[in-house]
Order: structure tokens, then C-alpha cells, then sequence
């Protein structure tokens, strides 16, 4: 298969190459009563409706969710649950709040090793959230307010936040670009897929490491892959020799509520496990964070 043409505008046009960048698809759906029962951390409408809950929450047992182990920004629920118990704490709460965190994944951020999984299961235990990891949703009753799991165990609730199941567009599937993943393959370096000159950039791709676990799906990869398979493509039009590759490092924040934030970075291409080491948190990291995120939105 050859990148020929693209159809812009009902127009079909000549193509030099085709980026295939969609992102993943969230499927609250996926799992029976999930969307009904509690608060979708991805999404905006979601993360407005839990402010509003968490606004009038007088106390009682929040949990903090990931419904499937693959989805992006693998920081993220785990710095909800921390920002969340803050706020319980900051609004005089925390006596009478429980906080309990259900994982589907083995443990947190599993793909940058076990020393940084264990740092941020202390940080939940040192807040008082009880983690609870290899927990597969399967149903969630909204009326009873009880989570099922797939080894038949339950969880009762009052308020849940959750990141919900993810999957790659079905463009992706339906075009053979997919593979039994159900994401994309592409070279970890130059982004290629297995077609001619059709590449994969961001969510959308399965990027296995040599430990048996893929690439994370985070926004600071999708952006070195942009770069690479930008300038890649630009020296191929000017017949210059290609040679930009991803060279696998990443960082990645977690806040951790109070005014800190703790950082990971290091090499995740490194052999045989990626090398990655978790600062502890503090305001400097928090402060890093907030200037990171306003360099971006001045761009």
C-alpha cells in the first residue's frame, strides 16, 4: 500500500506522505452503567460536573478509577486522587472522607519500573487513599452505587471519578492500519508504519519497549514524534539525508496537591527496562509545571 492520494475539500489531491494522528477514541460505553454513575476525568464536561460535586460533597467515600489498564497520560488519575483529597482536606472534610483508588493496571505508572511505582503508591498511602491495583471493571450499578469487578469481588461508592476505557478511532481499524492491538504499530524511532509512506504519531500507536509493555500514551511523545516525522519529511523534499529519530527520553509531572508536584524523566528506550527516576514532590517542581503549561498556552 502507497500514500497517493488524500482527499481534501472533496478534492483528491497528490500526497508525498500521510500522518495518521487521531488520537484515542473514549469509550465510557464500553463498561454497563460506567457513564451513568460517576465523572469522566478526560473530559471537560466531566471534570466540570466533579467540581461541582466535589463542591456540595459533605463527606462519605470517593473513589478514583481507571476502568482499563491501557490510556494516556498514565500520571493522571493518580494525581486526581491526590488533588481531590486535598481539596476534601482543604474544605475541613478529610475525618469524615475515605478515599479509595481502583486500578486496572498492576501498578502505578508500571512502565517506568517498579522504584517509581512504589514512590507513588506512598504518596497515595502517605494522603490516606487505599490503593487497590489488577481490578478490572466490568459493570458499575449506579442505583446501588457499586462497582463490580472481574474477579467477582464489589465496591461501594458515594462519588467516582474515573478515566474510562480507550480505543483507536475506527478509521484506524477499519483501513487495515491497525494491527491485533487494535492501535497502529509504527517504528519507534521515525514513526513509519508498515505502509509506504503513511506514518503514526501520538495515542493512536502501539510502540512496544523490549519489556513487553508499550511506549506511554503522553502528550511528550506525540510531540517529539511530530518533530522527528516533521523534519524527516522536509529533508525527504529536499533531497537532504533523513536521519531525525525519537530518541525514547520523557518527563512527565504528577502533582500531588498542596502546592507540590513530584517529576519523571529519564530514557524509556533504555535496555533492557527504561531508566526513569521520580523526584519527590515539592513547590519547585509545582512551579516548573505551572510554567511548562503557560509556555504552551502562549504558543
Amino acid at each position: 500500500m502507497r500514500a497517493r492520494a488524500v482527499v481534501l475539500d472533496g478534492e483528491e489531491r497528490a500526497a508525498d506522505a500521510i500522518i495518521v494522528a487521531l488520537g484515542a477514541d473514549l469509550v465510557p460505553d464500553a463498561i454497563p452503567g460506567l457513564s451513568e454513575s460517576g465523572h469522566n476525568l478526560y473530559t471537560l464536561v466531566g471534570a466540570q460536573s466533579l467540581h461541582d460535586a466535589l463542591s456540595k460533597f459533605e463527606g462519605g467515600k470517593i473513589v478514583v478509577l481507571t476502568a482499563t489498564p491501557l490510556y494516556k497520560c498514565p500520571a493522571a488519575p493518580y494525581e486526581a486522587a491526590m488533588l481531590i483529597e486535598a481539596l476534601i482536606r482543604r474544605r475541613g472534610l478529610r475525618e469524615r472522607t475515605t478515599m479509595e483508588m481502583y486500578a486496572a493496571e498492576p501498578a502505578p505508572m508500571g512502565v517506568a519500573g517498579p522504584a517509581v511505582s512504589d514512590a507513588l503508591k506512598s504518596m497515595l498511602n502517605d494522603k490516606g487513599i487505599t490503593y487497590s491495583a489488577s481490578r478490572q471493571t466490568v459493570s458499575v450499578d449506579p442505583v446501588s452505587r457499586l462497582l463490580k469487578f472481574s474477579d467477582g469481588s464489589t465496591a461501594s461508592y458515594d462519588l467516582l471519578a474515573y478515566v474510562p476505557p480507550h480505543r483507536a478511532p475506527k478509521l484506524a481499524v477499519e483501513s487495515g492500519l491497525a494491527d491485533e492491538s487494535g492501535w497502529i504499530p509504527a517504528d519507534r524511532g521515525t514513526l513509519e508504519t508498515s505502509f509506504d509512506r503513511i506514518y503514526a504519531i501520538g495515542d493512536i500507536t502501539t510502540i512496544p519497549l523490549s519489556m513487553g509493555k508499550p511506549l506511554p500514551k503522553a502528550g511528550v511523545f506525540a510531540h517529539a514524534q511530530a518533530r522527528v516525522v516533521a523534519r524527516n519529511l522536509a529533508d525527504r523534499k529536499r533531497s537532504h539525508p533523513v536521519a531525525a529519530k525519537v530518541d525514547g527520553r520523557g518527563a512527565c509531572f504528577v502533582e500531588s496537591g498542596g502546592g507540590k508536584a513530584a517529576i519523571g524523566s529519564g530514557d524509556f528506550f533504555a535496555e533492557p527496562t527504561p531508566k526513569i527516576a521520580l523526584k519527590p514532590p515539592s513547590l519547585k517542581w509545582h512551579l516548573a509545571k505551572v510554567l511548562f503549561e503557560k509556555q504552551w498556552l502562549k504558543r
